[in-house]
């Protein structure tokens, strides 16, 4: 235990922190293998209102640091590409 001031205010501050980061985490993985689970199942319709709160959990998480904002981009785009499946390249006739 700290026996410090400022060192007890630093592990209640850690403490904090560590609940709010894990239950961002919790919150953005949730929400990500719900719309995997949506996805699999042909559940297109609910998928979308999830991928739209995934977005929002995704970026929340990035916006106060929990994860970093190119691995909540490249979820994003994974999900969306899930979602919606580039159609197949044609070789060009050049």
């Amino acid at each position: 235990m700290p026996i410090i001031s400022s060192a007890k205010k630093a592990l209640r501050q850690s403490a904090r922190r560590r609940t709010l980061n894990l239950a961002r985490t919790d919150a953005y993985k949730r929400t990500v293998k719900e719309f995997r689970k949506l996805v699999s199942s042909k559940k297109l319709d609910e998928a979308k209102t999830i991928l739209a709160k995934a977005y929002k959990v995704l970026d929340k998480a990035a916006k106060t640091g929990t994860i970093k904002k190119n691995k909540a981009d490249r979820l994003k785009s994974r999900l969306a590409v899930k979602l919606n499946p580039p159609a197949p390249r044609t070789p060009s006739s050049a």
